[in-house]
């Protein structure tokens, strides 16, 4: 009784065990290849699969989504001889899971070596400042060969993507260097552009200050020439209205005269021809009798003629009565008779200015 318990257990392990080695569930985005007696068979896909136990046997499974793998850097020498270091990333897809499977050994180290000749062969061709700035064309390069390499492999490269390109430190710091310099430059340049655009502001404004104080300046002065010259105008104007006696003249000549005198660099003074004439004329005038003035003598002038008046009717009688007879004895005519009389007023008083009494010649 004991060996036959011991036989059904047996017998339903085996039957568990096949019935476990039987099914087979396989998640999703994976894939397995089945091998049946050692040949390829099929290829198990997502979910429930049925395989004949001790007959076939499951590869590993295989992960169908997008991988990325990021490579160590690597030592590249560019056209003009300096040594890079590269770091590359590489996204790629299994595409076919049995050429995956059976045409390469390990298609991540078949992948990795390809980009690395792959790298050498394009960077080769560059110079260093044309690597450091054709990232994108170096990437297509890579991506174009990588995927016409690897489709055989079942497998298919979406993208290549150089993550860090390292120059010797010697040349980073000449690098830096240069780009200081130009940044100092342009710099530099900026500086100069904004003094030029000041200094041409500056030269507008100065400009157009300039003319508009040249602007007022001939306003101002026309202004002032018109005012000048309706001073003038006026001046003259009243000068012939009121008919200025010589004396007034001559004093107002000497008046102007040291104005003359008056600068800082006169250190002779020519005195015009016309001063001598002028002293006379002022000299007769104070030699000569002033007229009285209306305001002060409004008064005694009506008394003076009554005064007067009198005494020159009985004085021009008597002139008269004596030309009159020596006009007689000398046989004077009648002309040299009216000449010797004295000159009369409108008021019958004579005129005591002899520059007022009438010539003979004189009369009409």
């Amino acid at each position: 009784m004991d060996a036959a318990l011991i036989a059904g257990i047996v017998i339903a392990f085996v039957a568990i065990l096949t019935v476990l080695r039987a099914v087979r569930i396989v998640p999703q985005a994976r894939a397995g290849n089945v091998e049946r007696l050692g040949r390829y068979y099929r290829t198990l896909g997502p979910g429930l699969n049925f395989v004949i136990p001790y007959i076939d046997r499951v590869r590993p499974l295989l992960d169908l989504r997008e991988q990325v793998v990021s490579f160590k850097p690597q030592p590249v020498i560019t056209e003009d001889n300096l040594v890079v270091d590269i770091d590359t990333v590489l996204y790629f897809q299994v595409t076919d899971p049995r050429a995956a499977e059976y045409e390469i050994a390990n298609f991540i180290q078949g992948v990795e070596q390809l980009t690395v000749t792959t790298l050498r062969n394009v960077v080769g061709g560059m110079d260093l400042e044309k690597t450091l700035t054709s990232r994108d064309m170096i990437n297509s390069q890579l991506r174009g060969v990588l995927d016409d390499a690897t489709g055989k492999w079942g497998i298919r490269v979406n993208r290549v993507e150089i993550k860090a390109i390292d120059p010797p430190k010697t040349i980073k710091d000449a690098m830096e260097k240069q780009m200081r310099a130009e940044r100092d430059k342009r710099a530099a340049i900026l500086t100069a552009e904004g003094q030029r655009q000041s200094q041409i502001l500056t030269a507008e404004g100065d400009k157009q200050s300039a003319i508009l104080r040249a602007e007022g300046e001939r306003t101002s002065q026309i202004l002032k020439a018109q005012g000048q010259s309706q001073a003038i105008d006026e001046v003259f104007q009243a000068v012939h209205r009121n008919d200025p006696d010589p004396k007034l003249l001559a004093y107002q000549y000497l008046q102007v005269l040291p104005q003359l005198a008056q600068g800082q660099g006169n250190t002779m003074w020519v005195i015009p021809s016309e001063v001598t004439s002028a002293l006379n004329t002022l000299s007769k005038a104070f030699t000569e009798s002033l007229p009285a003035s209306r305001a002060t003598v409004t008064d005694a002038r009506e008394h003076e003629r009554r005064t007067v008046r009198d005494e020159a009717v009985a004085e021009a009688e008597r002139a008269a009565a004596e030309a009159k007879a020596a006009a007689e004895d000398s046989e004077l005519g009648p002309r040299q008779i009216e000449a010797g009389r004295p000159a009369l007023g409108t008021d019958g008083v004579p005129n005591p200015d002899p520059a007022h009494a009438v010539r003979p010649d004189e009369r009409p």
